[in-house]
């Protein structure tokens, strides 16, 4: 299983178009969040990308066009893994992905994605993989815009940390 995994494109919709133009295949595409108004375009003129698509909201979206009550979420995932997704400012991940790590392990994930920070980041600790896919519209980290590709298969994951490049 592919997933493309974004975040933070605050309105920049190129970037966006740039990840779904690289990987048309994927089998699910996360965005988790600050970025609902290029998200509602982007699907709006390619709705085959709907049932594909997974939208968190994050603390910069309005709630006009995503329910602002979906700032997280769990899903089941082949191969027995588990992801739990957040945009993260309700955890404070600018001081530390504690919070957010215990209420994963709480659901028995052991994949955590988190946007909000801006900054590209990932780690395997305990068990699990902790990805931060950076930020596709300002990055904080001094990179390029970029996102996350994991694969999911009976051998295990794969996490890569992908640079948006023209």
């Amino acid at each position: 299983m592919k997933i493309v995994v974004m975040s933070d494109s605050h309105g920049v919709r190129q970037t966006l178009e740039m990840v779904m133009n690289k990987q048309p295949d994927a089998d699910l595409y996360i965005h988790l969040g600050d970025g609902e108004r290029e998200v509602h375009a982007f699907l709006m003129s390619h709705p085959e990308y709907q049932d594909r698509f997974r939208y968190l909201c994050g603390n910069c979206d309005s709630g006009f066009l995503v329910d602002p009550t979906l700032d997280k979420f769990v899903m089941t995932l082949p191969y027995g893994h588990k992801i739990f997704a957040a945009h993260g400012h309700a955890y404070q991940v600018k001081y530390g992905t504690n919070r957010m790590r215990f209420d994963a392990r709480e659901a028995n994930a052991d994949i955590v994605l988190y946007g909000h920070t801006h900054m590209r980041e990932y780690r395997y600790e305990d068990g699990v993989h902790i990805v931060n896919p950076g930020s596709l519209g300002a990055p904080r980290d001094g990179k390029r815009p970029g996102f996350a590709l994991i694969d999911v298969c009976e051998s295990g994951v794969s996490v890569n940390l992908v640079e948006l490049t023209r």
